[in-house]
């Protein structure tokens, strides 16, 4: 016997070997469909009896396996089934004899057969016979399971049969010698009579009727035939049927322990009658030994049914443990023959399944392992393949995975040996898949992403170039393709420089006829390799989402509870809703993108080929909006470092994007990669708002760009500048040309501005423009142009801490609070003179101060919107940055003042400082123009009106006011009067040689004495003589020898109440010598009180005084009008009683007459 049945388990000692065959033409759909149907009867329960018949089918068998029947009769064909067509009359008697001679083949076996005809009608038809059933069609066979059942009762009645012939020869009886096929040849000569003989021929007897009893259903008498076989084989050393006894002993209790099979599919087996109970099982004993009952026990019908027969059955049955060591016994006495091997094979498969059922893995590959070595002489190809599949199989069900794929390999590798003429590189291939979970492989790229590597590289790699290559053969380059993209992508930290310069060139010959692809590639037998997405080529380490650009980005008013807040939660915090909200910080973003603008995503990516890596089409794969993604063409040079990547892409909707990942394309194999499969990138979320689209606007300025780059504090970002160089005072004007280039109207627009720079003092405003003209212009549509126009004037502070006039210090206040001269013109010029000696003094860093040129920056902003974006609430911001390069012009060096001839007027006195390198004129209100050359200083004297400054309430708290307030209250209100001054004076500079002009602002120089002298004092006095008032050096007339009348009005301008005062007219006479006289009684007389009294005048009101004088002689006399020193006027300031000077001037009647 040559060929192995490797599906052999235990539990087939106990079944009846039946074939099934056709004979004639019978197509192979319809004999399986006929022959599933037969095989359906694998157990059929007797009538008559509590006992069970199992059935193996076979639909090939090789004759010579048969002659091992009497060996053991599982072995021998006991049943033939023959399929065949008919469908003509006259073919019957052909088919008749094919079926005759097949039955001669398994003839001196066979216990019955039948032949089952398909197709014929007629009178042969409907003739009853026992042997043969007609059917008029495959699918008309019905009763065929009933013809097979009948068919197995015949098979259990001829068994049954030989079983009791052979249970009641008698040991006195002449028993005949069974031998195996290779044993005849041996044993002629020998002696018959012999005791050695007889006991051989009893024991061999004893072991086939155990085999019969066994196959009867009759477990509890095999156990005892194979026990007393054992005994009689053991003692006459006849070791092939001692170990097939030891395996019949190990079979019958396999199958009274393992009820459910052995086998890798077990058949569900009904539960004999006979059957001990599993709790016998449990109550034998570890180790127990054969024991053997008595042979007068047994009877025609088996071991009489008593209260022992239970025990006898423990007894006799091995405990699982003892099932193994004979086993092992059995299979020692089968190695010593060379012709048993099949038999050897066999009982080793037998007891690696049992061994795996009690999960005794170690113990099972001692078996395999001493299966690999038996030599089975010449195998065919076919007959290798099956033995190393199966031991794979073997493998495999212990637990041994990779020893597994080792033989499943080497079945793989047999099936394309060079000696066969048509290799099977289709069964080459499907056995190469069904190693890899043995090598810890697997076909989805997934399960490599996560953890550490499995297995050993080197093995795998090799597989993989076999899959490779069997693919190639097989003439499927698209599964060539995938396994080797699966390869590069799997195994690339494993690859040598010179293995991936291979693989990728591999990759690339394969993919120029059949492209990679992203699609499932699906095997005939509807196995699903999944896409594999080339992630490390290149290799990406992070992913970043980017913002927009500052004048791109949509803006919105947020919500007072924040942007992650609903506001209708009553609860001003919830734990619910924050960690709702932690959830989604990973995902989701906080800036958004706008629908129809380009946006960005940034990727760090690392090249680990040693070569310069090409990749193509590298774009975004979003979901959640329309997107419109442009892909990019980038190469990386061998081994980079960490390189940049920008993909970019247009959002066509709005809504909630989802970036998942990017595509790519390298070595002609289409890739998407998920950035949730890419294991350590570091992602700062995946989910944009994308909100309606906006118009976008774009600014160009008639002024070159600023050289230098504006680094607003506040975070503010430029999208432009410029930049101009003014004197300080000049007015520019700015022309901003204002371009809508995007696809939506431009419908609202707002301008604001802010200063950068706040070291440096401002006098008035720095830009100032008019929006009435731009506004008349909207909306603006795609692509229109609409200009707008900027005034930038810069008023930095005139005034400077050096004096520059040192020889003008007699009189006066300056900026230091020193003395000031009298008003009258001098200069001092720069230069080597004599009156600029004391200037040349000042060190080197005082004159550097006067043509230092300060900086100012400022953004002005605009805020625009319109189109879907302006209904749901957003706008975008565009700031233009202003770098403004301030000379110095003019600088007031010192300022004061001198009372005018009225009390109404006062002299302002100004120092004025040329910084500039050219010739400037500057002018002020109803004055000549005062020329200054380079350098040079001059004073000017300008005659004002004194001011009426509105003063502040006073507040009611004002006590409760805190300091930084009181100041900020007194900034404002001198910025105000210093403003109003300003407006009254008008000082204007001008260079005529490069025909700039601009205006000069006096706010920093005032201090707080010169404010008081320029402020009118809140309590007016006015003196009239006839009526006429007296506040100038023009001398009122009056007729000497009559009255004139004298009036004294207050007007109170305070916030207070004032009074009472008294005040007294004193005349006296100057004789322009410096000598008054006093002592006019002779001259001058009152008509009535020289003295005036005024009651209290409330805020807002005023009060007059009359009196008259009576001027004797004529002349000149002055009126010096004295206040009392009383406790109401020593409350307020000296400046409060500034009474005008009174000039009177009597004349003769005759004169006065001429006049």
């Amino acid at each position: 016997m040559s060929v192995p049945d490797y599906m052999q388990c235990a539990e087939d000692h106990q079944s009846l070997l039946v074939i099934v065959q056709p004979v004639g033409i019978v197509p192979d759909e319809q004999f399986f469909k006929i022959y599933k149907k037969i095989a359906a009867a694998n157990q059929v329960n007797l009538q008559d009896s509590q006992r069970v018949l199992y059935i193996r089918y076979r639909h090939h068998y090789p004759p010579e396996n048969n002659e091992w029947g009497d060996f053991q009769t599982h072995r021998k064909v006991v049943g033939l089934i023959a399929v065949t067509e008919c469908c003509n009359a006259k073919d019957w008697p052909q088919t008749s004899e094919k079926f005759h001679l097949r039955k001669e083949i398994y003839g001196s076996t066979l216990y019955d057969s039948r032949l089952f005809v398909f197709g014929l009608h007629g009178e042969i038809a409907e003739q009853p016979r026992t042997d043969v059933a007609f059917y008029p069609s495959y699918d008309e066979c019905e009763t065929i399971e009933k013809k097979v059942e009948d068919f197995i009762e015949s098979l259990f009645i001829v068994l049954e049969s030989k079983r009791l012939d052979r249970a009641t020869d008698k040991s006195g009886d002449k028993i005949q010698l069974l031998c195996v096929p290779f044993e005849k040849k041996d044993f002629v000569g020998l002696d018959t009579d012999s005791r050695h003989y007889k006991k051989r021929c009893q024991g061999r007897m004893r072991k086939h009727v155990g085999d019969l009893c066994l196959q009867a259903g009759m477990l509890q008498d095999a156990l005892v035939h194979y026990h007393m076989a054992v005994e009689l084989l053991r003692s006459v050393n006849d070791f092939l049927w001692l170990g097939a006894a030891l395996e019949g002993l190990c079979s019958s209790s396999v199958i009274y322990h393992y009820p459910s099979g052995t086998g890798s599919k077990p058949a569900v087996r009904r539960a004999c009658s006979m059957g001990l109970p599993s709790e016998a099982g449990r109550r034998h004993r570890h180790g127990a030994q054969e024991v053997l009952i008595d042979p007068g026990a047994l009877t025609t019908n088996g071991i009489s049914a008593d209260t022992s027969a239970e025990i006898g059955r423990a007894k006799n049955c091995l405990s699982p443990e003892d099932i193994i060591d004979k086993y092992k016994e059995a299979i020692s006495y089968f190695g010593k023959y060379k012709n048993a091997g099949v038999i050897e094979l066999e009982a080793c498969v037998k007891a690696v399944r049992v061994l795996a059922i009690q999960k005794r893995s170690m113990e099972a590959s001692e078996f395999l392992q001493n299966a690999v070595y038996i030599n089975l002489g010449q195998l065919s190809e076919e007959e290798k393949i099956q033995r190393y599949s199966i031991l794979s199989e073997l493998y495999d069900l212990i637990g041994f995975h990779r020893k597994s794929a080792f033989f499943k390999r080497v079945a793989a590798m047999q099936c394309v040996t060079p000696s066969i003429v048509d290799p099977g590189w289709k069964a080459c291939y499907k056995l190469l898949l069904e190693t890899l979970h043995g090598y810890s492989l697997s076909l989805d790229p997934q399960d490599f992403s996560k953890g550490t590597h499995k297995g050993w590289p080197a093995v795998q790699m090799r597989l993989l170039h076999e899959l490779v290559y069997a693919s190639r053969r097989m003439g499927n380059p698209a599964l060539a393709v995938r396994h080797l993209s699966f390869l590069l992508q799997t195994m690339l930290d494993f690859l040598s420089d010179q293995e991936k310069k291979e693989v990728s060139q591999s990759l690339e010959n394969y993919t120029a006829k059949c492209p990679g692809t992203m699609e499932v590639v699906t095997l005939p037998d509807d196995v699903k390799l999944p896409p594999v997405p080339l992630t490390k080529l290149p290799i990406v380490r992070s992913a970043k989402l980017l913002n927009l650009p500052p004048n791109l980005r949509p803006l919105k008013i947020r919500n007072i509870l924040g942007p992650n807040i609903s506001s209708k939660s009553p609860f001003i915090y919830s734990p619910i809703i924050a960690h709702h909200r932690g959830e989604e910080k990973g995902k989701k973003i906080d800036f958004q993108w706008v629908q129809g603008d380009v946006c960005e995503v940034q990727l760090m990516v690392y090249n680990p080929m040693p070569f310069e890596l090409r990749v193509e089409n590298m774009g975004l794969l979003v979901s959640g909006v329309e997107f419109e993604s442009l892909p990019a063409a980038l190469s990386l040079p061998a081994e980079s470092g960490l390189y940049p990547v920008t993909l970019v892409g247009v959002p066509r909707t709005s809504g909630h994007i989802n970036v998942n990942g990017y595509q790519t394309s390298v070595f002609g194999v289409s890739s998407d990669c998920l950035l949730e499969n890419l294991s350590g990138v570091k992602v700062n979320g995946c989910t944009v708002e994308v909100v309606p689209a906006l118009p976008r606007l774009q600014i160009t300025t008639s002024l070159p760009r600023s050289a230098q780059t504006l680094v607003p504090l506040s975070g503010d970002e430029i999208f432009s500048s410029a930049s101009v160089q003014l004197f300080n005072g000049e007015l520019q004007q700015l022309t901003i040309k204002l371009e809508n280039i995007g696809t939506e109207p431009l419908e609202t627009l707002e301008i604001s501005a802010k200063n950068l720079n706040d070291k440096e003092k401002l006098n008035g405003d720095f830009l100032t423009w008019t929006l009435e003209e731009l506004l008349s212009q909207l909306p603006l549509e795609s692509g229109k142009v609409a200009y707008f126009t900027l005034n930038i004037q810069v008023k930095l502070d005139f005034s400077c801490q050096e004096s520059l006039l040192q020889d003008l210090n007699d009189d006066g206040i300056s900026l230091a609070g020193l003395p000031l001269p009298s008003p009258f013109r001098q200069n001092g010029k720069l230069g080597s003179d004599s009156k600029s000696a004391n200037f040349n003094s000042v060190d080197t860093n005082s004159k550097s101060e006067y043509n230092h040129v300060k900086t100012l920056e400022a953004i002005l902003n605009f805020k625009y919107s319109g189109g879907p974006g302006h209904s749901e609430g957003y706008h975008r911001n565009l700031s233009l940055g202003l770098h403004v390069d301030v000379e110095p012009s003019v600088f007031f060096t010192r300022v004061s003042t001198l009372p005018a001839t009225s009390t109404r007027k006062c002299h302002l006195l100004l120092d004025v400082f040329n910084s500039t390198e050219h010739e400037l004129t500057i002018s002020a209100k109803n004055n000549e123009d005062l020329i200054l050359h380079a350098g040079e200083c001059q004073r000017m004297a300008i005659q004002v009106n004194k001011f009426k400054f509105e003063t502040l309430p006073a507040s009611s708290k004002v006590g409760e006011m805190c300091a930084e307030n009181q100041r900020q209250i007194e900034e404002e209100r001198n910025h105000a009067q210093a403003t109003e001054i300003n407006s009254k004076l008008n000082i204007k500079w001008k260079i005529p040689s490069l025909k700039r002009e601009g205006e000069a602002s006096v706010e920093g120089v005032l201090n707080q004495l010169v404010r008081e002298h320029l402020q009118l004092a809140p309590l007016q006095w006015d003196v009239l003589v006839s009526g006429k008032p007296c506040d100038c050096d023009v001398a009122v007339e009056c007729q000497a020898g009559e009255p004139t009348s004298l009036e004294v009005k207050l007007t109170n301008q305070s916030k207070r109440t004032v009074g009472p005062f008294a005040l007294t007219v004193i005349p006296y006479q100057d004789y322009q010598n410096g000598v008054h006289n006093n002592d006019l009684g002779h001259a001058v007389t009152s008509i009535g009180s020289n003295t005036f009294y005024i009651d209290a005048v409330k805020s807002s009101e005023d009060f007059v005084c009359s009196g008259a004088l009576l001027f004797l002689y004529a002349g000149d006399y002055y009126l010096n009008i004295k206040f009392h020193d009383d406790n109401s006027s020593r409350e307020l300031p000296l400046s409060w009683f500034c009474l005008p000077s009174v000039h009177v001037r009597a004349m003769d009647p005759a004169q006065h007459t001429m006049f």
